[in-house]
């Protein structure tokens, strides 16, 4: 009988022990992307947006799309506002004045970003972010 006894406490004290460090421990929710983008010499895209994203927000005007972008970009690992790194041999082709400037928090991390058309890597880098920032083939 005292078996059976001590066999149950030990079953229910190991069943609280790994239920309450859990929810003690649960990080405290992160706040969403909030980015500002900054574009200039792009003709009809230019202006000073917010983007929130989760949720979806801001005066952005392509907000949606443009968060959905950021969700498939993060999905790839990879981080689209890193600059182009150095020693990079980049196409000399112009794409035109086009300039941006991104800043704010992106999974969870902060962001410090300028755009430009400059050259065949900035180009790219700048198509990649489309919708985030504008479509300046168009």
């Amino acid at each position: 009988m005292v078996r059976r006894l001590l066999a149950g406490l030990v079953v229910v004290g190991g069943v609280y022990a790994a239920v309450v460090p859990a929810a003690v421990a649960s990080p405290l929710p992160v706040p969403g992307d909030r980015l500002t983008v900054v574009v200039s010499g792009t003709g009809g895209g230019d202006g000073t947006f917010q983007l929130d994203c989760g949720p979806v927000g801001g005066d952005h005007p392509r907000a949606e799309q443009a968060c959905e972008r950021l969700g498939e970009l993060a999905l790839g690992g990879g981080d689209p506002f890193a600059p182009v790194p150095p020693h990079v041999m980049c196409t000399m082709q112009y794409g035109g004045p086009g300039a941006a400037h991104v800043t704010g928090i992106w999974q969870g991390r902060s962001v410090d970003a300028s755009f430009n058309r400059g050259n065949g890597c900035e180009i790219s880098r700048w198509n990649t972010l489309v919708p985030v920032l504008p479509d300046a083939r168009a």
